[in-house]
């Protein structure tokens, strides 16, 4: 791989504010933007746990339609609006990374863009070099 690839979801605030949800660069990493549980325009999912499960799957559409999965995940950053919510959102992960163990990082912000949101998930993945090949860096 030789060009840096970007992934677009349709997601309103790529177009208005100008970002990709995921960046390929060509040393095989992937980092992927900000999610949060908000699809089609809607938060989905009322509760922190919820909240952060659909963040990460919005994560993981990324990364599929660059042919990775959550196993290819090696750091993942949630940000969270309170501190009551950390149990909820760290079972979420825990769940969908427990086999994976990537580096984590998990911080108190003070608000979203939309009131409604508790959780924003940032993951960060790495695509290893074919056999014979090595990558870039």
């Amino acid at each position: 791989m030789s060009a840096v690839r970007r992934v677009t979801t349709g997601a309103p605030w790529e177009e208005a504010f100008g970002y990709s949800r995921a960046v390929e660069l060509p040393n095989g990493t992937v980092l992927v933007a900000g999610c949060t549980s908000v699809v089609d325009g809607q938060i989905v999912g009322g509760g922190p746990y919820e909240q952060a499960v659909n963040a990460f799957n919005v994560a993981f559409a990324a990364l599929e339609q660059l042919g990775l999965t959550r196993e290819h995940v090696v750091r993942t950053r949630m940000y969270l609006t309170h501190a009551r919510d950390v149990e909820d959102i760290g079972r979420a992960h825990k769940e969908l990374f427990d086999a994976v163990r990537p580096a984590a990082s998990m911080i108190i912000v003070s608000g979203f863009v939309d009131p409604g949101l508790v959780v924003e998930v940032e993951v960060e993945a790495y695509r290893e070099a074919p056999s014979g090949e090595e990558s870039a860096s």
